[in-house]
């Protein structure tokens, strides 16, 4: 159910391939450390929003944008008793690249070198892609993307640095990633999956840890909500995406998917299927979503 007085909406507009969207309000949601596959551009309208990143606290109020690249561990929360209400566009990887190849100087894997920028215009250029997607204007929703990544990574940008696994201790974890991948539904213990990989448990929490910003239980978590994401993004019911990626149940994947992905898998997959069809819920266009409920 809602908590009184938030409410989301997390879609994708089928004229924006690689593009997730999202508008929200939220007053006491926390998000849990987690990571994304694509881009956060986050524009934040009222409030203040802060998030843990590399290592500190970061404030975005009014006007300012939360910017996170792929694959970065974070967490959310309100900064002041009245929430935060912001829109937000996740562009793939792939998506950032062809607009930074066309139109700036970046070379290697673009990426946002600073998670907070104070820049009410492209906050504005955000919110202006969401009422274009809403509108069906697909013209303007790229056009004003295209100007809005262009524009960030001018300001902020730069090459993303490689990482490289060099360490004994980086190739464990690499190869304890790819295990707890094949066994997600069913993983090892912390002991035998050191054990099978020849180390000790806490020698490969800390190599895990520096190597993805998480300890392997909570980067499965992360990794079954995505999963269960591609699952509910193909049509598999909720609970049977739980059951495939290793939750216990559905209760337990809704709680998981919407501390990281901010709705409920339902209400999220509903919207999948809404682009499926092609239709636009005349509900949830512009102007009145602000008065739809999280939908379980």
């Amino acid at each position: 159910m809602a908590r009184s007085g938030e409410l989301a909406r997390h879609w994708r507009y089928a004229e924006l391939p690689g593009v997730d969207l999202l508008r929200a309000r939220y007053i006491r949601k926390t998000f849990v450390r987690h990571t994304h596959e694509n881009f956060v551009i986050a524009a934040i309208s009222d409030g203040v929003e802060v998030f843990h990143h590399r290592g500190a606290d970061q404030y975005a109020g009014a006007g300012m944008l939360a910017l996170v690249n792929p694959d970065t561990p974070h967490t959310g929360r309100a900064g002041v008793p009245e929430g935060w209400r912001y829109g937000a566009v996740y562009p793939s990887p792939e998506v950032v690249a062809a607009i930074a190849a066309e139109t700036t100087s970046i070379r290697g894997n673009p990426g946002f070198t600073g998670p907070v920028l104070d820049d009410p215009y492209t906050v504005g250029l955000v919110h202006r892609i969401l009422r274009a997607a809403d509108e069906g204007n697909a013209l303007a929703a790229d056009t004003l993307l295209r100007i809005a990544v262009t524009r960030l990574l001018r300001l902020n940008g730069g090459p993303l640095p490689q990482r490289v696994v060099r360490t004994a201790g980086g190739r464990a974890a690499a190869r304890a990633r790819a295990v707890l991948e094949e066994r997600m539904a069913e993983p090892p213990t912390l002991n035998d999956l050191a054990g099978d990989l020849g180390t000790s448990p806490f020698a490969l929490l800390r190599a895990f840890r520096d190597a993805y910003g998480l300890p392997p239980h909570a980067w499965l978590t992360d990794a079954r909500v995505r999963r269960a994401r591609l699952l509910l993004d193909a049509g598999t019911a909720p609970a049977e995406a739980a059951v495939a990626v290793g939750f216990t149940d559905q209760p337990h994947l809704n709680r998981h998917f919407a501390r990281i992905v901010g709705v409920p898998p339902g209400a999220y997959q509903r919207e999948r299927k809404n682009v499926q069809d092609a239709e636009q819920a005349p509900a949830l266009r512009s102007g009145t979503w602000q008065n739809r409920p999280f939908q379980k």
